[in-house]
C-alpha cells in the first residue's frame, strides 16, 4: 500500500491540538491525538444568501466591499423605468442611500460605499458621459467622460479611477480620473462592451464581454497600456466581477443564449472554475474581493428581475475523519 509520505512527500504530523488554520496550507493533514481524529484543511468556496434589496433591478453599478457596499442606478422590472436609487449593504441588510442626480442604467461603478463613482451609462436611447461622486449621503456632479458610453467597466477609487470599454460600439477607449477630470489612457486590445472589470487605475483587469460574439479574453492594465492575460473558461457578457488584477473573481453573465451561474477566479495568470452562484443571472451588480464577493440584483430571465443578494466565501474550513484503532 502506498503511504502518505510516498504520495505527498512528508509524513502525517501527530499533534495534541489542531494547528492555527491558514488557507495557504490547504491540503495539510495531521492526526489529533487528543480527539483521535485525522484532519485535513481544505478550501470550501460557497455562495450563500444575503439580505434582499428593497428594489429589484438590472444593469446597476456597485462599489465597496461585501459588508460595506453600495448599489446604484439600473432599470426596474417594468423594463423601461430607470432608477436613481442607491442602496447600501451592511453585511446583512440593505437601506436607502442618496439618489443619483441622473437616473440611468448600464453605468460603471468604482470606489467604496462612502466614496463612490458612477460613470457613464444609458438614458434611453443615448449613452452618457456623466460622472457622479458619492460621499455616503449624496451624489454630486464630477468631470464628464471624453467618450460617452454605456455597458462599460470601472475600477479604482473616486480620486484615482479607471473607465474602459463600452457597448453599442463597441469601444476600446480607456480613461483615467483624478477626482476632477478624465484623460485618455491606453486603448484595450479588443474593443468590447458588457464586460467585467476590477483592480486599480495602474493595475486594472478587463475580462469577458461581448461584440457580435461573447468573449473569453482577459486584458491587464499597467497604467499605460493593456496586455493579454489568461482566457476565461466560459466566454460571456453581462457579467460581474470584483477583486484585484492578481486576485479577481467573475460571476454570472450570459452566452448569446444562456444565462450563467458560473464563477471563476483569476490568479494573475489563469482562470479556474469555482462554486457557481445559487441562481444563474445576468445584468447583476458585483463588488468586494476574490475571497469575499457580493452579487446582487440582476435578471434570471428576459423579463424576470430579482432583488436577491449572494455572498461569496473562500475561507478555509476543517473536514475530519475519526481513525478507528485496529
Amino acid at each position: 500500500m502506498t503511504t502518505y509520505n510516498e504520495l505527498a512527500g512528508f509524513r502525517v504530523n501527530y499533534v495534541s491540538s489542531d494547528p492555527t488554520l491558514n488557507s495557504g496550507n490547504e491540503g495539510q493533514v495531521w492526526y489529533n491525538s487528543t480527539s483521535g481524529t485525522l484532519k485535513a484543511l481544505v478550501q470550501i468556496k460557497a455562495w450563500a444568501s444575503g439580505g434582499n434589496m428593497t428594489t429589484a433591478r438590472a444593469n446597476p453599478a456597485a462599489s465597496g466591499t461585501q459588508t460595506e457596499a453600495a448599489v446604484f442606478g439600473g432599470i426596474l422590472s417594468d423594463g423601461s423605468t430607470l432608477s436613481a436609487a442607491t442602496e447600501e449593504y451592511n453585511g446583512s441588510s440593505w437601506t436607502a442611500g442618496g439618489n443619483l442626480g441622473t437616473a440611468r442604467r448600464a453605468q460603471a461603478g468604482a470606489g467604496t460605499q462612502t466614496s463612490a463613482l458612477s460613470i457613464g451609462g444609458r438614458v434611453q436611447p443615448n449613452p452618457q458621459s456623466i460622472t457622479e461622486e458619492y460621499d455616503g449621503t449624496s451624489w454630486t456632479a464630477g468631470g464628464s467622460l471624453a467618450t460617452a458610453r454605456q455597458f462599460l467597466a470601472g475600477a479604482g477609487t473616486q480620486t484615482v479611477g479607471l473607465a474602459f470599454g463600452g457597448g453599442n460600439g463597441p469601444s476600446n477607449a480607456t480613461e483615467e480620473y483624478d477626482g476632477t477630470s478624465w484623460t485618455g489612457g491606453g486603448n484595450l486590445g479588443t474593443a468590447r462592451g458588457y464586460l467585467g472589470g476590477c483592480g486599480t487605475q495602474t493595475t486594472g483587469l478587463a475580462f469577458g464581454g461581448q461584440t457580435t460574439v461573447v468573449l473569453d479574453n482577459t486584458e491587464e492594465y499597467n497604467g499605460t497600456s493593456w496586455t493579454a492575460g489568461g482566457n476565461m473558461n466560459t466566454a460571456r457578457g453581462y457579467l460581474a466581477g470584483a477583486g484585484t488584477q492578481t486576485l479577481a473573481i467573475a460571476f454570472g453573465g450570459k452566452t448569446l443564449t444562456v444565462i450563467l451561474a458560473a464563477t471563476e477566479e483569476y490568479n494573475g495568470t489563469s482562470w479556474t472554475n469555482s462554486t457557481s452562484l445559487t441562481t444563474a443571472k445576468q445584468d447583476l451588480a458585483g463588488n468586494g474581493s476574490q475571497s469575499s464577493a457580493l452579487a446582487s440584483t440582476g435578471r434570471t430571465a428576459l423579463t424576470t428581475y430579482v432583488a436577491t443578494t449572494e455572498e461569496y466565501s473562500g475561507a478555509g474550513t476543517l473536514t475530519t475523519k475519526t481513525v478507528t484503532a485496529t
